[in-house]
């Protein structure tokens, strides 16, 4: 008997471990830069010393995170606390339509939720499950690279007229390496539709149908390739022989060949930082003579969610809370994410001085400038990644195996098709 006590007694200990070990330790997933990637080990270190906890950290960059994290959510292993874009609200649910994240509002007595606007909560809430908390609000604005543009011996681009002209002036006085803007499919994709809605003044998708007819898409297409043609951004092959996965890791960014980006605020100092010594990275201004509208969207940059299946969402949500909401998290995380949606964080950040006045000067123009709503499925995958529709029409396009008129009828069925699953 004394013996089966013992036994007893040893598995209630072992099992008691266990059940200590597993509070005492949360997981995390998150993507960005390396200035990004810093940051928020700066604030989870602070959190472990705080909690006297372990956090287990899985980041790398976008390139292919996506269909990463799907994936880790399909199969339930998806770490506790994750870095989601705001479509994966809307996308990443299961068969049965039940959505992989937890809702944050059965955790409001952990997670201060009164520093988020009403609107950027309902933002992230979708049948009445409040699924994530904003990082950022944000939008695209162009970058240049000011060193090059004293080289050629032009003004930046205010307007699309001038960016086309700054091509040709590229490739005359500095070589045929040279380009003013560098755009991957995606980024056409915003820009056409920023350009669009600039004329037309009309939302790229209303009540979850498309707002565009073929032709006005066509419109749109031919603003874009006639950027190709004037030298003014390079051609799909030519980025694809550059053989970076992203724009901040290519050599021609890097020592300011390619001269521009078209970028999230909230993305832009992976790009700054990583110009070569010497490079100048400066803020540009919205094009003003594409119409009467001032186009282009705004949205919730991304944020951060609780995975359904995890095992201690408390501790989860205090992960949360101290990198919005507490002090030490803040600091150490300052404007990586963007200008903190915490009203905490943005109080802290301006008063410590801790936001890039980069990041600042670019949000401030875009809220000021960008008028229309973002639908949740114009970041599906199917459109936007690696192989997708995007992807498929501006690479197609650029490759010349389609016309304008084919690359519009292309996404105008692709786009339709996805708006209506």
């Amino acid at each position: 008997m004394k013996k089966l006590i013992a036994v007893v007694l040893c598995l209630a200990l072992a099992l008691t471990c266990a059940a200590t070990a597993l509070a005492e330790e949360i997981s995390i997933s998150w993507w960005g830069g390396d200035s990004r990637h810093e940051a928020t080990q700066a604030a989870i270190a602070a959190f472990e010393a705080a909690e006297g906890v372990t956090v287990k950290t899985h980041y790398a960059a976008w390139s292919g995170w996506e269909e990463t994290m799907s994936g880790s959510f399909v199969a339930g292993n998806a770490e506790d606390v994750d870095m989601v874009n705001w479509n994966w609200l809307f996308s990443f649910v299961d068969a049965s339509g039940e959505s992989y994240f937890y809702d944050l509002n059965q955790l409001s007595d952990i997670i201060d939720l009164s520093q988020w606007s009403d609107g950027m909560l309902q933002a992230c809430t979708v049948n009445g499950k409040l699924l994530a908390l904003p990082n950022a609000l944000t939008g695209r604005i162009f970058y240049w690279n000011k060193t090059t543009f004293d080289q050629a011996g032009i003004e930046f681009p205010t307007t699309y007229a001038a960016l086309k002209e700054a091509g040709a002036v590229f490739q005359e006085k500095l070589g045929n390496d040279y380009y003013p803007l560098a755009l991957g499919a995606y980024d056409k994709m915003i820009l056409m539709v920023y350009m669009l809605e600039s004329k037309y003044g009309k939302a790229w998708v209303v009540d979850g149908a498309l707002n565009y007819t073929v032709d006005e898409i066509a419109e749109g297409i031919q603003l874009i390739q006639d950027l190709e043609d004037a030298h003014a951004i390079p051609t799909a092959a030519t980025l694809a022989g550059d053989g970076a996965d992203s724009l901040d890791k290519n050599e021609k960014w890097i020592t300011g060949k390619y001269a521009g980006v078209w970028e999230w605020d909230t993305s832009a100092s992976k790009c700054q930082n990583a110009l070569a010594e010497g490079q100048e990275f400066v803020v540009g201004e919205e094009l003003t003579d594409l119409g009467e509208y001032k186009g282009g969207f705004t949205k919730v940059a991304h944020g951060f969610s609780i995975a359904r299946n995890s095992a201690n969402v408390e501790l989860a949500a205090k992960l949360i809370n101290f990198m919005n909401n507490e002090e030490e998290g803040i600091r150490a995380r300052k404007s990586e994410y963007g200008i903190p949606a915490s009203a905490k964080g943005l109080a802290l950040c301006s008063d410590e001085g801790l936001i890039n006045p980069t990041v600042a000067e670019a949000n401030g123009k875009i809220l000021a400038w960008c008028s229309f709503p973002l639908d949740p499925k114009f970041e599906s995958g199917e459109l936007k990644n690696d192989g997708g529709v995007y992807q498929d029409v501006f690479e197609g396009l650029s490759y010349q195996d389609y016309s304008v008129q084919e690359a519009a009828q292309v996404l105008f069925d692709g786009v339709t098709a996805v708006l209506a699953k």
